[in-house]
Formats: structure tokens, sequence, C-alpha cells
């Protein structure tokens, strides 16, 4: 195992080794030409020009020049050189070669260097995580920030209203009932609010839909009694409950029935 981390740790290294590059932009001195400039630099004239936007061959001292079109892009969970070739309009050749990788592997949070990129491609990306810029008046932002922190401030009523309507006492609701018993081959007899029914066998549990009779409750089931919503069931789902009993008999006996159900506070 140590072999395997030690061998990991000197691939990603090396990975990480720079050989020297050339300067990847130029201050134009005194005398200097975009020939020269190129020449000095193994591009082109017309490279030059199209990544400086330049119209002529013009240049001035201390004007900054760009040699190549590079970015640094940052990996990601899910890149692979293929897929960000392709993103910039290079090769991946040409990235294993900026970037000194003898193999297509790369990490999350390595950094590439990608030169010659499509300018159009880089300029996709960066409006895919940039967001759009708003044209809407400040004032109208405002209001709408404003509706918005009112809306975040009314939801969490709301929501609590719907709740406290779930277990509004007195409240009545129509369910299929079906009966189960802790006391079968490889019941834990605990149910899903902790409650032991091997040491209570007769105590009065109601497995239900947490989303439709929060757990805790305390309910009224016809037929059955009065009895604490407890446990809960793979099979119960919506308006439909478990009544505990002690035997198997008595679940048997219980058998399937509609049964109207009163939320108790």
């Amino acid at each position: 195992m140590k072999k395997f981390f030690i061998t990991t740790a000197f691939v990603a290294a090396s990975f990480l080794v720079v050989n020297p590059a050339l300067a990847s932009t130029h201050e134009v001195q005194q005398g200097d030409t975009l020939w020269g400039i190129a020449k000095e630099n193994e591009t082109s004239v017309a490279k030059l020009k199209e990544i400086n936007n330049l119209e002529s061959d013009i240049i001035i001292p201390k004007q900054i020049i760009k040699i190549d079109n590079e970015i640094t892009y940052n990996v990601k969970k899910g890149d692979s050189l293929s897929e960000i070739a392709v993103e910039y309009g290079v090769t991946v050749d040409d990235i294993q070669k900026w970037n000194n990788l003898e193999t297509d592997l790369i990490l999350i949070g390595e950094e590439l260097t990608l030169k010659d990129v499509n300018t159009s491609k880089e300029n996709k990306s960066t409006e895919k995580s940039t967001p759009e810029a708003s044209v809407v008046p400040k004032v109208e932002t405002e209001e709408k920030q404003e509706a918005s922190k009112e809306e975040s401030k009314q939801a969490p009523v709301e929501q609590l209203s719907t709740e406290q309507d779930k277990q509004e006492e007195g409240k009545t609701i129509t369910v299929t009932a079906t009966a189960y018993t802790a006391k079968c081959d490889g019941c834990s007899g605990t149910t899903a609010t902790g409650i032991n029914l091997l040491e209570n066998p007769n105590m009065k549990v109601v497995a239900v839909d947490p989303d439709v009779i929060p757990l805790g409750t305390r309910v009224h089931v016809e037929g059955y009694g009065e009895a604490i919503a407890g446990d809960t069931g793979g099979a119960i789902k919506g308006n439909r409950i478990d009544v505990h009993v002690p035997t198997k008999d008595e679940a048997f006996d219980w058998g399937r029935k509609q049964v109207d159900v009163t939320i108790l506070e």
C-alpha cells in the first residue's frame, strides 16, 4: 500500500514540472519591429497582429505585445484533456506539450497552460461562467429584492401553517389500516422513534407516513383507540397506517380496513 502512494505522489509531482518557456508578453523597445519580435519568439507577424488586434505593423516603445493567446485553466472534477481541447479550439497533443504531460492523466486543481486559444471559444466559456449583467434600473432591482425578501419571509410561515394544518386538533382523515406485530422472526421490536414493542407489547403505536401524520402525533384510530404515531414502514405511504397489536392472531383478525383517524393534540 505504501508503494502505491509513493508511486502516485511521484507521478503527480512529475506532471507539475514546467520547462522554461518563451515569454508570453513583450514590452516594445526602441528599434523593435513586429517581424523581429515574431522571429525571436518563434511565431508569425500575422499571429501577433491577430492576438493584439493590430491593423498595421506599427508598434511604439513601451507597448505590451502579447506573444501568444495564453490562459491558465484550473482542472475541475470530470474534466478530460479531450474535452478541454475541444472547448478551447486546441489539440490534446498541444496541451500535453505546453504542460509537459506524458499521459492524458490530469488532476483536480491542477493548472494547465493553454496557448493559441481560439478567442471565440474563450469568450464563449467565459460567458457561461459569468452572470449576465442586469440592465434593469436600480430602483426596479431594489423593488425586486424587497419582493424577494418578503417572499422569503412569508415562505416559512406558509410551510409552518401547512404543517399545523396536518396536525390540526380534531382533524379527521380516512385511511387504509392494516396491522402488524413485533413478535416475528427477524423483527427488532424497536420502532422508528425508539419505542421497544417487545418490552411494551400492549402499547398503542401506529406506523404512519410522516408527510401525512408527523411522528410523535397522538391520534385516535377508529376501532383501535388512542395511539401515538411512533413508527414508519416501507409500504406506509399517503393515507395508509399500520396499527401495532401484541400477537400475530390479532394482526390476522384485524385484516385490512378503512378507518377514520382523528388528530389529537
